[in-house]
């Protein structure tokens, strides 16, 4: 098949090789050839085509797959047939054949057009050709948003033949792009002309291709969809697409994030890539839902060796396997290990010597750690430290702590280890050559055992959904957005500091619950019913990011600030660290915040870091 490819496209050139230079002569002489000129056109043509067939044959212009060519290949045609002409020019000069110089060119501009055109056939063909004849079983789709990822995701769908997707327009918000045509298809309006255009369309499916859009925006296009009852689908927010590619196959189901979706985060990737690139970095609890998505992203900025760390060992597999297969070149060790376990921590560090330490290690749930103190303090505070002087003792460059805003002005067990956690690192940071820091943030979409995936379980059972309260509100980002935003923290740690991630603005878990409802179908109060079952052991309605006591100073990063350091007495903190034991302080609830009592101060009222800042 391709042998006779090759065939076909010389035959072509042949015959309009000969078609440009008797059209050349003929625009030339405008239709009136003379006869002295004339003589000599045969055995002109004749070496014309030879010349151009066999520069295009030395130029490798025949071992080209033409329906996917781009710009390079026809840049490489013009650059043989400008050969071709240079060496005809030649030849008359040398055989004493008076002809025209302007011949030549008008050859050159009529080949181009001509052999051009024909190797663009099979490329139009292949793009859009082939899919008249699957037009009538495609779906009609409406793009929104005609800027790049429209652009691309659109020229996706007319290139796979086999796609079920018939783009037929779009909507854009900006002005300037109504009525022109993108790919051949309109900009048919902005996105509050949806319904109007979906009825005249005959639109089947709506996909949003806007991955930086507003929270605003999405919710505004999804309920469009839903009053007129067409199905819509989205690109992946910005955060999402860690190679920047976009492609069909990344259209997916709207999801609760998108809705809440905040401004993407702006990320300085020549910080972050001079903490990362060639440096081995160690990540504990890296089979979990922040720590496996920290492995993700610094995937991309190529450490020397990336060491995963964690207790348990099928998500830590499945997420070796996921990495081994998106990250071929990383080199990846992955062990097993618990940070409760000082000893094999310990040997691990003095193995791996790694450059950077992630520590996500850590239990979250707060009413079962209310129920389990004696875990909790192990976990959260003995665990930190393990690892913490681990570190200190093989001399880490720079050691970041995953923490909570739970750990602000703490009512539950976990919020006060976490707190506790906070005051190791900083005192550490104090007596170590490692820079020690924390990044503290919110809730994290999705994660394992979080608020979304127990109201999807209860939505899929019919419900009811249970809200603890109708007031209870939380701070929310994206798994991949947290991630981020800690790797670019721990670029900036100077040591000491506790990073605070801007949350935005505190969602009412009640709304999230109306909206995921909204989403699978149904209508809430209606269809899914909706149940208050009181604030649970440990929980606030409101959760903080600072305490009066640490103020905040702002960061060259607008997502990121610092808590201003709090005094303490390090010499009374290393005694008390020094002696730390499960027996001393974790029996009971009570013997955690008697701990955390004689470290910090009496917590005071909340200021969100905008309100510090300004």
């Amino acid at each position: 098949m391709f042998k006779l490819a090759i065939n076909v496209f010389m035959l072509a050139d042949l015959v309009l090789g000969v078609l440009a230079f008797y059209g050349a002569y003929f625009l030339r002489f405008e239709g009136n050839i003379p006869v002295q000129i004339l003589s000599s056109f045969t055995s002109l043509w004749l070496c014309y085509i030879v010349v151009k067939v066999g520069v295009l044959r030395l130029g490798g212009l025949y071992n080209r797959i033409w329906k996917f060519a781009g710009a390079r290949d026809l840049l490489f045609l013009v650059g043989a047939l400008f050969i071709t002409s240079l060496v005809m020019i030649a030849v008359s000069y040398f055989w004493r054949i008076a002809v025209p110089r302007s011949v030549f060119i008008l050859t050159f501009l009529l080949d181009v057009f001509f052999s051009g055109g024909v190797r663009l056939i099979p490329k139009i063909y292949h793009e859009r050709g082939a899919r008249l004849f699957n037009i009538s079983n495609g779906r009609r789709v409406l793009i929104i948003g005609a800027g790049d990822a429209g652009f691309l995701v659109v020229k996706e769908m007319l290139r796979q033949e086999n796609s079920k997707l018939v783009p037929v327009g779009f909507l854009d918000d900006n002005q300037q792009k109504q009525k022109m045509k993108i790919l051949g298809l309109p900009v048919l309006g902005d996105h509050r002309d949806l319904p109007r255009v979906v009825k005249k369309y005959d639109i089947q499916e709506v996909v949003i291709a806007m991955p930086s859009a507003s929270g605003q925006v999405i919710r505004e296009i999804v309920e469009s969809c839903r009053k007129v009852k067409v199905p819509v689908r989205t690109l992946p927010r910005m955060y999402d697409l860690i190679n920047g590619e976009i492609t069909v196959d990344l259209i997916r189901e709207v999801k609760l994030e998108d809705l809440l979706g905040r401004e993407p985060v702006q990320l300085d990737m020549k910080t972050i890539k001079a903490s990362i690139r060639n440096k081995r970095v160690l990540v504990t609890g890296a089979g979990g839902s922040i720590g496996s998505e920290l492995c993700r992203q610094i995937c991309r900025f190529a450490p020397s060796e990336l060491v995963l760390l964690g207790h348990d060992e099928n998500p830590l597999f499945e997420i070796e396997m996921e990495l081994k297969e998106r990250f071929p070149e990383a080199k990846l060790k992955t062990v097993l290990a618990d940070v409760k376990d000082g000893e094999r921590i310990e040997g691990v560090f003095k193995k791996v010597k790694p450059h950077l330490v992630f520590h996500a290690a850590a239990h979250k749930h707060v009413p079962l750690m209310e129920d389990n103190p004696v875990e909790a303090f192990k976990n959260n505070v003995l665990g930190t430290k393990n690892v913490a002087a681990a570190a200190d003792k093989v001399r880490v460059g720079t050691f970041v702590l995953i923490s909570t805003d739970k750990a602000v002005n703490p009512s539950s067990v976990m919020g006060a280890t976490k707190r506790i956690a906070e005051i190791m690192i900083q005192h550490y940071n104090e007596i170590s050559d490692t820079k020690f820091v924390a990044v503290r943030f919110g809730n994290v979409l999705g994660s394992r055992g979080s608020v979304v995936p127990i109201f999807q379980e209860q939505i899929r059972k019919g419900g009811p959904v249970t809200v603890t309260d109708p007031e209870m509100r939380r701070f929310f980002m994206t798994i991949p957005e947290a991630a981020q935003l800690v790797l670019q923290a721990g670029g900036m740690a100077r040591g000491g500091e506790i990073f605070i991630l801007d949350m935005g603005e505190p969602v009412k878990i009640v709304d999230m619950a109306r909206e995921l409802i909204r989403l699978s179908g149904f209508e809430p109060d209606r269809d899914i019913a909706i149940e208050y079952t009181g604030i649970r052991p440990g929980e606030k309605l409101y959760e903080e990011l600072l305490t009066e006591q640490e103020g905040v100073t702002a960061t060259k990063h607008q997502r990121i600030f610092i808590a201003q350091k709090q005094e303490f007495n390090y010499e009374e903190l290393e005694k008390l660290f020094a002696s730390l034991t499960q027996q001393q302080y974790c029996k009971d609830r009570k013997g955690v915040f008697a701990l955390l009592k004689k470290l910090e101060t009496k917590p005071g009222s909340f200021k969100s870091a905008k309100e510090q800042v300004s």
